[in-house]
């Protein structure tokens, strides 16, 4: 069965490189403008209005006539519009440690994305998205599940006032539906790797000042109906502010937040079971260093509040650093990382293991997500070079370990994948993660993914110990 998926997977991915190949000579400039760039998880953020004034003539895009659509003769009422879809063949052996009765299957997951963005002048903007997301059989352990399927979805629908504040400011009051992606996504995400995406019903004020660009918003959860419309849930909280900004005396981009979370719902971290109340204050600081080669991200964390009857006390630490040698061929960036997430040092009373929150877990603890940043170590390395100009390739290795041996494995969702009680080791394994992502243009991007994790002591101990194998092809059409 591997055999013949992967031999799938390469006789797919050569024919869609023979296919699109040609694509690729058409994704040149030499229009006279600048194309604002896809921003595929917030469409939103795209600026089309630079279309404006083009002449038709100059635009060569098939797509080109509805990202500029004026609706009154002077301009200054128009729309873009414009969407998104995604494929992806999944293939896994022995999920979840499982062995291959139950942890093997192949199957595709498919999303479509469509949205419209309207503009009534310089100051107020309409955004509405729509999504759809579907799955062939899944046969591993959840079935078809809320990460999987969400047929027919609102994503996004909210309204943007802007006001001026002088000469150098502007406010933005944004009621609805939305997504919130705050700094590296280590904490909050809308999720893009899911089929299904995350979406908040909130109120959102965004100060922008100079280099500074400050967020503050209060929000309900609009959990995945499969089926029905996703409303949202009351008893979720998510509120705070997010600041992100520069440090000009040292060129470094410095991030400051308070995030709470309230959840109603009980909730058991290592024995102690109850509502949330759960604050967490952190900062951000990253660039690079002029003219060296390194370039450094570094984040830190911590959490107080309640649990049930417990009080918490968490904290956590994601950071990479990396070099690149630009002299060398496929100029390779070479990196070094360091994951905390603290765990509970004994059952019940007082929480210690860290809550991650809403991340995109998926691109710092393994593609696999076996491991949350939850009681866990993983000190990574890993190297990023491209050997053609529309070619990357990024290959990382993971050594992933609990934090302390009381408290459990959690995935990249937050739930228990072994409890702590059940194994002495700390090891949990090693994971290694290929990622080979082609851009055939301007629209179309593909992505070929393998990753292998090696079962420590730990997972022996717990139960299933089968090394698990992930394989996967993504294309990805935008515009």
């Amino acid at each position: 069965m591997r055999r013949n998926a992967i031999s799938f997977l390469l006789i797919t991915a050569g024919l869609a490189l023979a296919l699109c190949g040609g694509a690729a000579a058409q994704d040149g400039g030499g229009d006279g403008f600048e194309r604002p760039k896809y921003n595929y998880t917030l469409r939103f953020r795209e600026d089309w209005s630079v279309l404006a004034g083009v002449p038709r003539d100059d635009l060569t895009d098939f797509w080109d006539p509805i990202k500029y659509v004026p609706l009154s003769e002077d301009g200054s009422i128009w729309a873009s519009f414009g969407g998104s879809t995604r494929l992806r063949l999944e293939s896994w052996w022995s999920f979840n440690f499982l062995p291959s009765s139950t942890g093997d299957d192949t199957f595709l997951l498919w999303r479509a994305r469509v949205h419209g963005d309207f503009h009534f002048g310089e100051n107020v903007r309409v955004f509405v998205e729509g999504k759809s997301a579907l799955s062939t059989d899944r046969s591993l352990p959840g079935g078809k599940r809320t990460l999987d399927v969400d047929t027919l979805a609102l994503q996004q629908a909210f309204v943007d006032v802007r006001i001026p504040i002088g000469t150098e400011a502007t406010f933005t009051f944004r009621p609805g539906r939305q997504q919130y992606l705050f700094g590296k996504q280590r904490l909050v995400s809308p999720l893009p790797w899911s089929n299904t995406m995350r979406a908040w019903d909130g109120l959102t004020g965004i100060l922008e000042w100079g280099d500074w660009r400050i967020e503050g918003f209060w929000s309900q959860f609009a959990p995945v109906q499969k089926y029905d419309f996703n409303d949202a849930d009351p008893d979720i909280q998510l509120y705070g502010v997010y600041s992100t900004g520069r440090v000009p005396a040292a060129d470094m981009g410095l991030d400051l937040y308070f995030l709470g979370l309230t959840n109603k719902l009980p909730r058991t971290y290592n024995g102690t079971t109850g509502p949330e109340d759960r604050y967490t204050l952190g900062s951000r600081v990253h660039g690079a260093l002029a003219d060296t080669g390194f370039d450094y991200d570094f984040e830190g964390a911590y959490q107080f509040g309640r649990v049930g009857p417990g009080d918490v006390s968490a904290w956590m630490i994601g950071s990479q650093f990396g070099y690149r040698v630009p002299a060398w061929w496929a100029a390779p960036r070479f990196y070094v990382g360091f994951d905390y997430g603290s765990g509970d040092q004994s059952a019940g009373g007082d929480v210690e293991t860290f809550n991650q929150l809403l991340p995109l877990a998926h691109a710092f603890l393994g593609h696999i997500d076996q491991v949350g940043r939850q009681n866990v170590i993983d000190p990574n390395r890993g190297v990023t070079f491209a050997p053609l100009e529309r070619l990357k390739i990024d290959l990382a290795v993971h050594f992933l370990f609990r934090e302390t041996t009381a408290d459990a494995l959690y995935n990249a969702g937050g739930a228990v994948v072994r409890p702590g009680a059940l194994g002495t080791s700390t090891e949990l394994g090693q994971e290694i993660d290929l990622t080979v992502t082609y851009k055939f243009d301007r629209h179309t991007t593909g992505q070929l993914g393998y990753s292998h994790f090696f079962a420590g002591d730990f997972i022996g101990e717990t139960g299933p110990a089968n090394d698990i194998d992930f394989l996967y092809l993504q294309l990805t059409y935008t515009f």
